[in-house]
């Protein structure tokens, strides 16, 4: 109907306008905003790190760091309980997850059990694990031998309250720095992520996540000079730690701990009055000021270490009681280093160490780039698509791109308002929007056409062609949404801001084409009452076309089986070349401060550092590099100082834009991931077609698909593009889109088998590829006028993502038109009636309209 009462346009119009609202604040500075009343919108889209600037580190808390903890403390708790009890043994030890302890007298064994119990006894865990665990499990192997094994839920628990206590420490530590928005938060069971945007320095936010930051104070035992300790055995209860002076010094360190982090109330970076040297000024509390008072009492003339870490930064003498309950800790420092210092040990130590396992950051001048760039597609691409839309439909193309504007600006609204973050693949993301938009449109301006050509009045052509391609235009969209959403769950970073964002403008694009268009032309239907359709000015493709599709399937069929079969072998032998997303290792892109980039220095500098593999090369501009180095094969330790021995190298002619790294266990997660994400999206749609066609339509569109995404790896594989994170994100695009492609065709061969019953199917398949050629030709080629801008002014970052979406925009149109329909032919859509001698009879056995498009 093409009737809207008065509270639909209002309803309309109300959405269009509310997608104004909330996009307007994205046109305003932050001074400007500040100034909106406080009910009006007044929160612009979140820019991503890409964009902006910043660090994502993701840290891992070293689950065995706590089992070694916990067994200490274990073994430390049966000495005490047995010596309180006067019980004798010997060989207490641990090792693995295990504490072993022999009761010498066999008399005293049930009593060593009773005594020992508590360790066994359930701890209460609130609401982990039902809020009661056995954290440790007694057993005796073996007459008089009792050995206390950590539980798995135990070791879970303690990793799991550990992680708890690591956030908050690092959300103190990160929110010393002064950074704002940072986002600290909880991925999975083991893990840490943080994001900090704008950030200078993200070397200095790497060092203080890194360090456990564990303050002590201990005696140093000066019962024996400490290298006979080191050539022989230190005395029991001491050990030998070192300084961080270059060379280390050694010290025979006392075990026992009189005052640790855990007593301090302050800490602030300083001067030394005398030296004038940066020093680190704390305060105990009152439990802390009275056992470090009561020591340096009993202590005088004494040295005494102040530890960090296992390493000793100073080690005074006592020349008297220090009863104040404060003090300094000099030790070399730097005016930054004794600032670090003081935001450590203000923010309090870690349970665990935190290893880093997967680092990008981005210069605020990358960022920068990348937003011009973005801007500049963007513009391009909407100026191609809507003068092709005004070229190939004139006043109704005029419409489309009305509808159009509404849509991107709901897409930024929505995005806005939902506080969703906007990432460089999210920007990809809505310039394809902005192509795949239109074939909403397409489809139904095609549709209206056809049922003018069919001999219906304008008015019932328009009523027609928009009932007709409703149910086209959600069958296609849901294809792609489900790939989306997909996505959006087993992606991670600014893969699942291209998810949200091709998500939201799905959404937005069945509203603007269906709704929004749809009053359009009511209006000008209502004001006008015109007698034809407005002309075309170009028309690309013919009305009535007549390939012979069917007649050229044989030769596709084996052309296509050719060209699959041979990417298969190139990937099997030759195989795609992997970024660092999965296997690992680092990427760097650098700007040279001073003229173009010396390539030749920069690889022969990096050879010297002995760093495997590395891979320098141009990127875009003279002036800047894009630097591979291979995964180090030394943990996600081994990872971490490649960056650092780079950055020592190069830093000091070289701006650092960008810095990926990937530890191997981050690598092998998202390669599982990214086959995992195609694997589930290509069988949700499966199930989805089979539930809205039949499962001939099913097993056609997956074998169309996988054909486009077998080809894509050839892609791959041929042009020695980096497959990375981003190629996942093209890869799932394409299936949507070319599923989209398909479903378009299938609805309408769906739609022609019920009318031509007794069709020869060969003729009905050709007969319903013609129809649609018209609209598949011009979606198609939006699509490209948008992806070939993002191509040319988008940037080199995600050049290799569009490229890979340009191909397959390519060969998802191609598989639509020459793989999918024709592949029916081979299912026995039409049991009895295939290829049947009549082409005519019965009611429905009537003589199609000419082919509209």
């Amino acid at each position: 109907m093409l009737y809207f009462s008065r509270w639909k346009t209002t309803l309309i119009w109300l959405a269009v306008l509310a997608g104004v609202v909330f996009a307007a604040p994205n046109l305003f500075s932050p001074v400007t905003l500040a100034k909106f009343p406080e009910w009006a919108p007044s929160k612009p889209m979140t820019l991503g790190l890409d964009l902006r600037g910043g660090s994502h580190i993701l840290l891992r808390i070293e689950r065995q760091d706590l089992i070694d903890d916990r067994l200490v403390s274990t073994r430390d708790d049966v000495r005490r309980l047995l010596r309180d009890a006067r019980i004798g043994y010997t060989g207490l030890s641990g090792s693995g997850r295990s504490v072993q302890v022999r009761i010498r007298e066999s008399g005293e064994l049930e009593k060593a059990k009773e005594v020992l119990a508590p360790l066994t006894q359930p701890i209460s865990t609130g609401l982990f694990a039902g809020g009661q665990i056995t954290e440790l499990d007694l057993t005796e192997p073996e007459p008089g031998l009792l050995r206390f094994t950590m539980s798995e839920q135990g070791i879970d628990y303690h990793v799991a309250s550990a992680l708890t206590q690591s956030i908050e420490v690092v959300g103190r530590r990160v929110n010393e720095l002064g950074t704002t928005e940072p986002i600290i938060q909880r991925q999975g069971s083991d893990r840490i992520l943080v994001q900090v945007p704008g950030l200078d320095d993200p070397e200095r936010l790497k060092d203080i996540l890194g360090q456990t930051a564990k303050l002590t104070f201990q005696m140093v035992d000066q019962s024996m000079p400490v290298q006979e300790a080191i050539e022989g055995r230190p005395p029991a209860g001491s050990e030998v730690l070192y300084s961080a002076d270059d060379p280390p010094i050694p010290y025979l360190i006392e075990s026992r701990v009189i005052v640790s982090g855990e007593n301090l109330v302050d800490a602030q970076a300083t001067f030394d009055q005398r030296t004038n040297e940066p020093v680190v000024s704390f305060r105990f509390d009152t439990k802390g000021a009275t056992r470090f008072g009561q020591t340096t009492q009993q202590n005088v003339g004494r040295l005494f270490a102040i530890i960090l870490d296992n390493e000793v930064i100073s080690a005074p003498q006592i020349r008297e009681p220090i009863l104040g309950g404060s003090g300094q800790i000099s030790g070399n420092f730097t005016v930054e280093s004794a600032n670090d210092l003081s935001v450590l040990l203000r923010a309090g130590a870690l349970p665990a160490t935190l290893t880093i396992i997967e680092e990008r950051t981005v210069g605020p001048g990358l960022g920068q780039d990348s937003i011009d760039a973005g801007k500049i597609a963007a513009v391009i691409g909407s100026i191609l698509v809507v003068v092709f839309m005004v070229a190939a439909y004139g006043f109704l193309g005029i419409i489309a791109n009305i509808a159009l504007a509404a849509n991107i600006v709901m897409i930024v609204g929505i995005l806005s308002a939902l506080g969703a973050t906007l990432t460089l693949p999210g920007i990809a993301g809505i310039v394809l929007t902005v192509g795949m938009a239109v074939d909403s449109n397409v489809l139904i301006y095609e549709r209206i056409r056809e049922e003018r050509i069919g001999g219906r009045s304008v008015v019932q052509a328009i009523d027609t062609g928009f009932t007709k391609a409703f149910t086209t235009i959600v069958d296609a969209n849901v294809t792609t949404l489900i790939a989306a959403i997909i996505l959006f769950y087993l992606g991670t970073g600014p893969v699942r801001g291209f998810a949200v964002t091709l998500a939201i403008g799905i959404m937005t694009t069945v509203f603007t084409a269906f709704t929004f268009t749809r009053w359009m032309l009511a209006e000008w239907v209502k004001r006008k009452r015109p007698k034809e359709l407005p002309k075309t000015p170009l028309k690309l493709i013919p009305d009535a076309t007549k390939i012979p599709f069917m007649w050229l399937r044989r030769m596709t069929f084996s052309i296509s089986a050719f060209v699959a079969l041979v990417s298969l072998v190139l990937f099997a032998t030759i195989n795609m070349n992997y970024g660092i997303d999965f296997k690992g290792g680092s990427l760097i892109e650098l700007q040279a401060k001073n003229g173009p980039a010396n390539i030749g220095d920069i690889r022969s500098r990096l050879a010297e550092l002995n760093l495997g593999d590395v891979q320098v090369q141009e990127f875009g501009a003279p002036e800047e590099v894009l630097i591979r180095i291979e995964s180090q094969g030394g943990g996600e330790n081994a990872e971490q100082t490649v960056i650092v021995k780079v950055r020592d190298e190069l830093e000091s002619d070289h701006e650092f834009r960008r810095v990926e790294v990937v530890g191997p266990t981050v690598s092998g997660e998202l390669a599982r991931a990214g086959t995992i994400a195609v694997v589930s999206a290509l069988f949700a749609i499966l199930i989805y077609i089979w539930l809205r066609f039949e499962w001939q339509f099913a097993v056609g569109a997956v074998m169309a698909t996988l054909h486009d995404v077998i080809m894509t790896i050839g892609f791959f594989v041929v042009s020695g593009i980096e497959f990375n994170l981003s190629s996942i994100a093209a890869i799932l695009t394409i299936v949507g889109y070319s599923l989209n492609d398909t479903v378009v065709v299938y609805d309408r061969i769906r739609e022609n088998l019920r009318r031509f019953k007794k069709m020869r199917l060969s003729e009905l398949l050709d007969m319903s590829m013609n129809q649609t050629l018209r609209r598949t030709g011009i979606t198609s080629l939006t699509t490209l006028l948008a992806l070939i801008a993002l191509f040319s002014f988008g940037g080199e970052v995600i050049r290799s993502f569009t490229a890979a979406m340009i191909f397959g925009v390519v060969i998802g149109t191609y598989s639509s038109i020459f793989i999918a329909a024709p592949l029916l032919i081979l299912f026995n859509l039409r049991p009895g009636r295939t290829e049947g001698s009549g082409d005519g009879g019965g009611d429905d056995s009537v003589e199609p309209a000419p082919a509209a498009g």
